[in-house]
């Protein structure tokens, strides 16, 4: 942790000072950007994506970028309404009622999926009991051997949608029938703290959880598969009182970059940026998994990404930027 963390600070101070790296001399490209605004949502994943942004924005293509702390209701409410912020780095579309009266009014440009498996919820079991005991994997697996994950289901806290869709799949899949205990969390760190108390002496486990997230990249789990997913009948499962529940999964949000239609006009080589700058979950949840290992910030898991994975983010930029951020290449 401290060599990375040294390389992090360094190019941290470096940057900020303008010093890390020297631009193109006479860049159009460079010269043109001028400032952007650009959203940091207040969750993990979109801090490192509007980080690792920032930085090869500025650095690569030589503009000033203004971050704006936001959400992604009032972010699109804010493009409805001002045409800014210019960029929306991480929206979950199945969250965020504007998203598609925006896209159809052509308002945003949808550049990429940033989150290329998208947002995952489920059902999970630890890795260590998946390799144990592999029928488990499957929801009537877990069902036919209930004391192997514990006779209980982790669900979430009272008040999350999340909590409500689980017990009624608990309810259509007779879980209680099975043995197995609907345990709805007192909030969302007991929750993850049973993850990591179950880790620690390789006990049964089993129940909801997300990804990417920063348990998901501190302890790996393996999704229950609990049959295909149909959106037709799945909402109701959001509702307390509905009257056939069905148990199937979730379904995946599709979590996007989006740009203004200005932005998008007046940018193309940013633009075409964005459009590169994506994420697969089991990277995010190892960036997670890294910056809660080393108590680092969102920005220090950025410049760690950075610093170590030129392979990949080298392949988003174009040749005058790529030039400009040699020193980082090599």
């Amino acid at each position: 942790m401290k060599t990375i963390t040294k390389k992090a600070r360094h190019l941290g101070l470096a940057a900020s000072a303008g010093l890390a790296l020297s631009f193109a001399a006479g860049s159009a490209q460079a010269s043109d950007c001028g400032e952007i605004s650009i959203t940091e949502m207040d969750w993990g994943s979109a801090i490192i994506v509007t980080q690792v942004a920032k930085f090869l924005l500025e650095q690569g293509y030589g503009c000033t970028v203004q971050i704006v702390p936001s959400a992604s209701t009032p972010a699109l409410a804010s493009v409805s309404e001002t045409g800014e912020p210019d960029i929306i780095t991480e929206v979950w579309t199945n969250s965020a009622p504007a998203y598609i009266p925006l896209k159809e009014d052509g308002k945003i440009k949808e550049l990429t999926e940033v989150l290329s498996d998208g947002g995952v919820e489920g059902l999970f079991i630890p890795e260590y009991l998946a390799e144990a005991h592999p029928e488990l994997t499957t929801i009537a697996g877990v069902l036919a051997n209930p004391d192997l994950v514990g006779n209980r289901m982790h669900n979430c806290p009272v008040g999350w949608t999340c909590q409500v869709v689980g017990s009624q799949m608990a309810v259509a899949g007779g879980f209680e029938a099975a043995g197995i205990e609907d345990f709805v969390h007192g909030s969302g760190e007991t929750l993850a703290a049973s993850i990591g108390s179950a880790y620690s002496s390789k006990e049964p486990w089993f129940g909801y959880y997300w990804s990417p997230s920063t348990v998901l990249g501190k302890f790996p789990m393996v999704q229950v598969d609990l049959g295909p997913h149909d959106p037709s009948v799945h909402s109701c499962n959001a509702d307390k009182e509905c009257p056939n529940p069905t148990l199937q999964s979730w379904p995946s949000s599709v979590v996007t970059t989006v740009v203004t239609d200005t932005f998008e006009a007046s940018h193309p080589a940013e633009t075409e940026l964005m459009r590169n700058l994506s994420f697969s979950n089991k990277m995010m949840n190892g960036l997670l998994g890294w910056q809660d290992a080393n108590q680092a910030t969102g920005e220090e898991a950025a410049v760690y990404f950075l610093t170590t994975q030129s392979d990949v983010w080298g392949t988003w930029i174009n040749d005058v930027a790529r030039e400009n951020l040699a020193a980082l290449l090599q």
